[in-house]
């Protein structure tokens, strides 16, 4: 059985990971030789295309992958801060003692 994660252990987790990529890769079209492969990925807002070699391929996907778990493991440790302040937040608040009520009298504003 898996130990529950903690945010010191995802931070570890995401510095394992050496290498990304964002996008995907695709086969481009069929060639005498097999196929050619097209990488597409998002920069500065336009639309980025780039042939690939078949031999990087694979380590194209690698990197793809790694962008997907290294995604995954920043919303779980996102989500393990938010959990941890908020309990600490809330605990806080039962801590809190009512505020000290005042021994001056209230005045009233005048409604002129």
């Amino acid at each position: 059985m898996k130990t529950p994660a903690t945010p010191e252990s995802l931070l570890r987790d995401l510095a394992q990971i050496q290498r990304l990529e964002r996008g995907s890769v695709s086969v481009l079209r069929q060639g005498p030789n097999g196929p050619y492969y097209n990488h597409q990925c998002y920069e500065e807002g336009r639309n980025v295309s780039r042939y690939v070699p078949a031999e990087q391929v694979e380590e194209l996907k690698a990197a793809l992958a790694d962008h997907q778990r290294f995604q995954q493991l920043v919303q779980q440790y996102v989500q393990l801060l938010v959990e941890r302040t908020r309990a600490e937040r809330q605990a806080g608040s039962k801590k809190k003692s009512p505020r000290p009520t005042s021994s001056w009298p209230k005045t009233r504003k005048s409604s002129s």
